[in-house]
C-alpha cells in the first residue's frame, strides 16, 4: 500500500464514514474510555487510514474506526488522516489486517473479518489486470483460503469453521461470543435454517440450556 501523502492531513470528522461492512465492533468499554482520556490529554498520536468516497469530498475509513469514536467522544472535530487511493478489495484486506493484532477479538469479529478477507483475495485472484509478479507468484498453485491460513496463523478447517459461524442468526452467535456455546456445537447450528434457529434459540431462552 503505496503513500500519497507525505504527512497526515487534518479530516473533520463529519466527513468520515466507517468502512462499509466493517467486521469490528466499537464498543463503549474501559478501553475506550483509557482511549478518550488519552486523547483528551495528548491528542491522536497515531493518524487514521481512510480512502477517498467516489464523488464525494469525504472519506472511508480503513483503519483507526476506534480512534475516530474516541475522538468524537472527546469532543475533537478534526483528526489526522493519511489518504490512500484503494479499490473496495485491497480496502477491505487491510480492514481486516488492520485490526487482527488487537489482544482481543470476539468469534464473530473473526468470522466476518476471515469471511470479507477471503472474499476480497478471491475477487482479487480472478481479476486480469492484476499482473505484477508477487501477486501472481503468491496465488500460484495455492487456494485463497491456504493463503489466509499462512497470514493469519489458522489452518483451513479453522477458518472454513470460523466463516461458518457467520450463518448463525445473530442472537446465538452473541451466544458464542459470551462463551456460552463452544465452537463446535456452533458451527453445527450454522447447517440449521434461520427458522429452526429461532426455535431453538426460543427454546434454549426457556429452558436456560445450551447444545454441547
Amino acid at each position: 500500500m503505496k503513500n500519497t501523502m507525505k504527512k497526515p492531513v487534518a479530516i473533520p470528522v463529519e466527513k468520515l464514514r466507517p468502512f462499509a461492512g466493517h467486521p469490528f465492533k466499537v464498543k463503549d468499554d474501559a478501553e475506550m474510555n483509557t482511549l478518550i482520556e488519552s486523547i483528551q490529554t495528548q491528542g491522536i498520536l497515531s493518524p487514521l487510514i481512510v480512502r477517498p468516497i467516489e464523488d464525494t469530498d469525504e472519506y472511508e475509513v480503513i483503519s483507526g474506526h476506534r480512534r475516530l469514536h474516541a475522538a468524537q467522544k472527546a469532543g475533537i472535530s478534526e483528526v489526522p488522516a493519511l489518504i490512500y487511493a484503494l479499490d473496495w478489495d485491497a480496502a477491505a484486506i487491510a480492514v481486516v489486517d488492520s485490526n487482527l493484532h488487537r489482544e482481543h477479538i470476539l468469534p464473530s469479529e473473526k468470522a466476518f473479518a476471515y469471511k470479507m478477507k477471503l472474499d476480497a483475495m478471491k475477487r482479487q485472484g480472478q481479476r486480469r489486470d492484476l499482473t505484477s509478479v508477487p501477486l501472481a507468484q503468491k496465488f500460484k498453485g495455492k487456494t485463497s483460503r491456504e493463503i489466509l491460513g499462512e497470514q493469519v496463523g489458522e489452518s483451513q478447517d479453522q477458518i472454513r469453521r470460523y466463516i461458518r459461524l457467520t450463518e448463525l442468526i445473530p442472537e446465538i452467535l452473541e451466544m458464542v461470543d459470551d462463551k456460552k456455546i463452544s465452537m463446535r456445537p456452533a458451527v453445527e447450528l450454522s447447517y440449521l435454517t434461520k427458522e429452526e434457529q429461532e426455535i431453538l434459540y426460543d427454546t434454549m431462552e426457556s429452558e436456560a440450556c445450551t447444545p454441547s
